[in-house]
Order: C-alpha cells, then sequence, then structure tokens
C-alpha cells in the first residue's frame, strides 16, 4: 500500500488528505496544534476548517512531523507558500532520500521570487525530479463533500506523476498528469491574484461583465508570464490555468475572491483578514511578489499591478479601476 504524509491541516490539506485515504492510501495528516490533531484522529472532523465533513476513520493524524514522515512514499506539503520555507527546514532532514514531495502551496516566494518547486529543492536539496506540484480548480469545501473534481500533477519525472496518481484518484477525484511544472505553479500563483481582482470589482457592485473581462484579461497576464518563464500556454489553457482561474474568481467558497469583496466594500485589510478567520488569502502577499516577478522578466501584468496597489499601497478600489479603464486601447 502507498502511504503518505499530508503536511498541513488547514482546509486544503485536510480534503486532499481525505481524497487519499478515500483513495486507498495509507495517509498521516501533521497538524501544528494538538487540538486539530485530536479533532481529526479521534472524531474524524476538523471543525475550524471543515465544519460538517465526516473525514475516514483510517486518516491518522499527529503533531510529531517524524512520525507521520516515517517510511512515506510521498510527502504533501500544504502549509501557506510564504511560510513553506521555514517548515521545510524543520522537517528535511526527516524526509527519506527517495520520498516524492509534491507540493500543494500556490505562490510566488517573498524577496527571492521563487516558485514552491525551486524552494523545496533549495531546502532540501533534493533533485526537481522528486519534486511534483497539484494545481487545478480544487475548491477545499466541494472536493471534502465529494462533489466530482479534477486536477493537473505536474512532475518532470513521469513515473513518479503517475504513481501520486494512482494514490489519490477516486469516483469523485480525477487527477491528470503533466510535466510541465512551471506552468501549473504561475497558473496558481497567479489566479489568486485575479480573484481578488474579481471579488473587488464585485464589492464595489460591478456585475458579470466587469467580472468575465478581469478572468480574460487576467489569463492574458498569466499566459504572458508563464510563456516568459518557460511554460506551456497549452498547461495555461486547461485544468491547472483556465479551470483554478475560473473557480477562484466566481465562487463564494474562494478566499481570495471572498475577501476581495470585502475590500472592494471599503473594509480594511486588517479587517477583512479578521473576518477570514485567520485563513490566508495567498493573493494578498503573492501580489507584490508576482508583481516583481512579471518586473524582472519585462512582462506587462496591469491587474496584479492594480490590486498591488490596493493592497499594499493605501490606493481605493475605485482609483484602481479608473486606473485600469484610462489604459490606452490597442488591439486584443
Amino acid at each position: 500500500m502507498t502511504k503518505a504524509a499530508v503536511l498541513g491541516a488547514g482546509s486544503w490539506g485536510t480534503a486532499f488528505a481525505k481524497v487519499l485515504a478515500d483513495a486507498g492510501t495509507d495517509v498521516t495528516i501533521w497538524a501544528r496544534r494538538a487540538e486539530v490533531a485530536q479533532a481529526i484522529g479521534e472524531r474524524h472532523q476538523n471543525p475550524g476548517y471543515l465544519p460538517g465533513v465526516v473525514l475516514p476513520a483510517s486518516l491518522k493524524a499527529t503533531t510529531d512531523h517524524r512520525v507521520a514522515l516515517d517510511g512515506v512514499d510521498f510527502a504533501v506539503l500544504a502549509v501557506p507558500s510564504q511560510s513553506l520555507r521555514a517548515n521545510l527546514e524543520s522537517w528535511r532532514d526527516d524526509i527519506g532520500s527517495g520520498t516524492t514531495l509534491l507540493s500543494l502551496a500556490k505562490g510566488i516566494e517573498s524577496g527571492t521570487l521563487m516558485r514552491m518547486s525551486q524552494v523545496i529543492g533549495q531546502v532540501t536539496g533534493a533533485d526537481q525530479h522528486r519534486v511534483a506540484v497539484l494545481s487545478g480548480p480544487n475548491l477545499a469545501r466541494e472536493i471534502a463533500e465529494g462533489q466530482p473534481a479534477a486536477t493537473v500533477i505536474a512532475c518532470p519525472d513521469s513515473t513518479r506523476a503517475l504513481e501520486i496518481q494512482k494514490a489519490c484518484a477516486t469516483g469523485y477525484f480525477r487527477p491528470y498528469t503533466n510535466t510541465d511544472v512551471i506552468g501549473c505553479e504561475i497558473g496558481g500563483a497567479c489566479k489568486n491574484v485575479i480573484a481578488l481582482a474579481c471579488g473587488m470589482a464585485a464589492g464595489v457592485g460591478l456585475g458579470e461583465n466587469t467580472v468575465a473581462t478581469i478572468i480574460t484579461r487576467g489569463l492574458a497576464e498569466i499566459i504572458r508570464l508563464g510563456v516568459a518563464l518557460g511554460a506551456m500556454p497549452t498547461t495555461l489553457a486547461g485544468l491547472a490555468g483556465v479551470g483554478d482561474l475560473v473557480a477562484t474568481c466566481s465562487s463564494p467558497l474562494s478566499r481570495n475572491r471572498t475577501f476581495g469583496e470585502r475590500l472592494g466594500r471599503g473594509e480594511s485589510l486588517e479587517s477583512a483578514q479578521e473576518a477570514t478567520h485567520g485563513q490566508v488569502a495567498e493573493g494578498v502577499k503573492s501580489c507584490t511578489s508576482v508583481r516583481a516577478l512579471a518586473a524582472s522578466y519585462d512582462v506587462e501584468m496591469p491587474l496584479t499591478d492594480a490590486v498591488h496597489r490596493v493592497c499594499h499601497e493605501g490606493m481605493s478600489v475605485h482609483d484602481a479601476i479608473g486606473l485600469l479603464l484610462g489604459r490606452r486601447i490597442k488591439p486584443e
């Protein structure tokens, strides 16, 4: 039987651990807080993140990462992107030399402007062929409820990708494989920023035409950056690009969309954060690092720039919209 550790017991980490267990994988989830591990292991629930969802009895939980990582075939990294490095530094000595590392984190690291697979490689010393990423239209709540969804597992080593695919394929969760790690990571990082923009537009009362425009032009930004970094456009036209973008920009279950709506209604960054009960809206931090990464490749990303200005430079949502509408007209 395949054995896996899921390091991180937030919404998506817990939902993916449930998928693995439902697929017949022997899985242990690591939680930072003892009460979360106890709720998962003893009561088969994670009420702080997925209230009302019954977790498989086979899903084990611990607060000791060494217990979770003991003898696993692959380790699932399910912590926020900006805390991945610090967590990995405390885990790396207990990760087996042949263990596949699967990243669920979506973001560009602040300061270094590294993608998550690059952070993993730098901290652990793992060859990039041991590093995989998972991305797609994967709203945690819906998947935890067993609603049909698909995803992409990208890894330079197709054998490892196939092993992960088999370990998480269920009647409701359909994983596809890919070798385009860059495309999957850029799609996953940038869609959170565009979802913030969609939420902001909805928050000020703008309608579906505006949201559709933001999604479409946001996709153009994502493709420009992805291609500049070496991604395949077809990846960004698929589940890890368009699929993830549409789900994150459209659903009230999306933290980034909901966070953006609060900003659009005039709430401060701090009050919007409090309203999400401490759950991270990754796009708030990623907008700055994505913007800087784009600038380093001379790629224009006006929507990303506008989101950064609202979140970190005090620009109002109305002014940001005016700035975007005031850009020169040109062919699509």
